[in-house]
């Protein structure tokens, strides 16, 4: 399938088949296509938290206002934000920035300070804001890559992070859930897969100025 093709054939998979896993190539693929999602001055402030467990799915169903999909999908992502971005983590970027590009850390002496005036300046709420948009740019990201490889998803925010965090354990690893992505494939009696996709003709949500 083309782009737009795969974009109209994916839909919020409603009931997943629960007999039917997703290789482990794909996974990769998926998890890849999640890693080089853009962030905001490539600090990738997230993780991608893969549970594969039955029981700690299941568990996390009762969290998710009952939402089967959780346990029914071949794969839980669970995108979680930093806890808390501090100047640790600016400096453990430059470090791979400057690896990476063979460049010697003074040379990113000017972008290092622009990050840590941000992390370090910004209040306490309005940075924990600005680190939970960008899971949602990592979460474009995996809807487009599972709809091009023939993969169900359904983004969910209809579930209790708080709780989710406490089942995964995600304090421990200084994170806070954001958003969710059970990945499969539909059930056959997903009557959800039949309907007509519904979006706004491409004139009303373009604006040429």
């Amino acid at each position: 399938m083309d782009l737009i093709e795969s974009l109209n054939w994916r839909y919020a998979t409603k009931k997943f088949d629960a007999s039917k896993k997703i290789d482990q190539a794909t996974v990769d693929t998926i998890l890849e296509a999640g890693n080089l999602s853009a962030s905001s001055y490539g600090l990738q402030p997230w993780k991608l938290v893969l549970v594969e467990t039955p029981e700690l799915r299941q568990k996390l169903v009762e969290h998710a206002w009952g939402q089967q999909q959780v346990a029914d999908a071949s794969h839980l992502i669970v995108i979680a934000r930093d806890a808390d971005l501090t100047a640790e983590d600016v400096e453990a970027f430059v470090k791979n920035v400057a690896t990476t590009r063979e460049l010697p850390e003074e040379a990113l002496a000017d972008y290092k300070g622009m990050m840590l005036n941000t992390v370090n300046t910004l209040p306490a709420e309005a940075k924990d804001v600005w680190v939970s948009k960008q899971a949602y740019i990592v979460l474009g990201n995996l809807l487009a890559a599972c709809a091009q490889l023939g993969v169900d998803s359904t983004p969910m925010e209809g579930f209790v992070p708080e709780k989710f965090d406490e089942v995964l354990g995600l304090d421990k690893h200084g994170l806070k859930s954001t958003v969710i992505l059970p990945i499969g494939y539909r059930a056959e009696d997903d009557a959800y897969q039949h309907l007509a996709k519904v979006r706004k003709d491409i004139n009303e949500v373009v604006v040429k100025l």
